[in-house]
């Protein structure tokens, strides 16, 4: 399976419990039939972390748990807008495109 989004991309939830939140893509975790995301920020779980020495306290932290790539929508950084991606070839060059501003990703 093949997705246009990329890590460091903002992108916002479109279904469930978090609708309507943006995030920062952290990471994509490919599956076997699945594609899921971390969002910052978005579907945090609480987890009981202990002592790691001295450097790395112990306590509850927040964890990100994955969402799957069809409940996400990607938010252009030029128009601002919620947008759907799409590939083009300029200068012999595969890059992606915003279909809303046509603007050029990187």
């Amino acid at each position: 399976m093949k997705t246009l989004l990329k890590k460091g991309d903002i992108v916002e939830v479109r279904r469930g419990e978090e609708k309507g939140k943006r995030g920062k893509i952290l990471k994509i975790l490919r599956e076997e039939n699945k594609i899921r995301c971390l969002i910052e920020g978005v579907n945090l779980a609480k987890k009981h972390q202990r002592p790691r020495g001295t450097d790395k306290p112990g306590g509850i932290i927040d964890i990100p748990q994955p969402i799957a790539v069809a409940n996400l929508i990607f938010i252009c950084p030029k128009c601002g807008e919620k947008a759907k991606l799409q590939r083009a070839v300029i200068e012999k060059r595969r890059v992606r495109r915003c279909q809303e501003c046509e603007e050029v990703i990187e």
